[in-house]
């Protein structure tokens, strides 16, 4: 994705859609899905005139996650889960792709997306996304403390090396997916913050960034806690995790350059 602007708020100029896969003796499971192909094809009715305007997404289908899995010998049905951090249409957009895969993700997200009641709700979560009806798995945040975190949770059928840990603010149910490869844990924070730099203090990052993040809160004060928590975990871990967001392109090529096995 590529911003208006975009130079204000990382040095590339443009943002990456961050999609993490996990091979299991389950399946496949992909940490959200980023755009899919249909919606390369028709990039404003999948997401919206005003995304398509300000965001400006490169409608490039050989960069969809179901391409990109296809280049390296697997098919849609090989996806049996899918586990989003949140509805938003850059996260969810692809999940039509993989009609196969049960979706989870946080109950308080599912209703907000389906209602779908304000202008701004009806701006950020498109229903095209889920119209082919997909097998939800809706999860209440309910379970164990994991590293400071409260009501982490394991995902029903899955092996318990995936977690969901609640991260809400940006939106009403977003959430992280931690996965532990056997050396360290990967955490995929979805929104919960846009810049590595971001996770050395609250006023580290580009400034534009920080003042973008805060005006797209659905409730700053909360995103600002776990964005504080994160920090914490960031610090007292070092190599021990991997904690990334997905919209930065350092990080994700810097996670490229290190393939898990596990």
């Amino acid at each position: 994705m590529c911003p208006l602007a975009g130079r204000l708020f990382n040095r590339r100029g443009r943002f990456c859609c961050h999609v993490l896969v996990v091979e299991s003796e389950q399946g496949l499971v992909l940490v959200d899905t980023a755009l899919g192909v249909e919606a390369m094809s028709a990039l404003a009715a999948w997401t919206s005139a005003t995304f398509v305007r300000l965001v400006r997404p490169q409608a490039d289908p050989a960069k969809t996650a179901l391409r990109q899995l296809e280049a390296r010998g697997f098919s849609a049905r090989d996806v049996r889960h899918i586990l989003l951090t949140h509805l938003d249409t850059d996260h969810a957009g692809g999940i039509a792709d993989f009609p196969a895969a049960e979706v989870h993700v946080l109950a308080d997200e599912h209703a907000v997306a389906s209602s779908r009641t304000t202008m701004r709700d009806r701006e950020r979560y498109n229903p095209r996304h889920w119209a082919h009806g997909p097998t939800w798995r809706l999860h209440r945040p309910r379970g164990e403390r994991w590293y400071g975190f409260e009501a982490v949770r394991d995902v029903p059928g899955l092996p318990p090396e995936v977690l969901l840990v609640p991260l809400p603010g940006h939106s009403r149910g977003q959430c992280g997916v931690a996965v532990d490869v056997g050396n360290r844990w990967l955490l995929h924070c979805g929104d919960a913050f846009m810049h590595h730099e971001e996770l050395l203090g609250p006023s580290a990052g580009p400034l534009a960034l920080r003042l973008f993040q805060q005006a797209e809160a659905d409730d700053r004060a909360l995103r600002e806690a776990n964005l504080t928590r994160l920090r914490d975990l960031a610090a007292s871990v070092g190599e021990g995790m991997a904690i990334f967001c997905a919209h930065d392109p350092e990080q994700l090529e810097r996670l490229q350059a290190r393939p898990e096995a596990g």
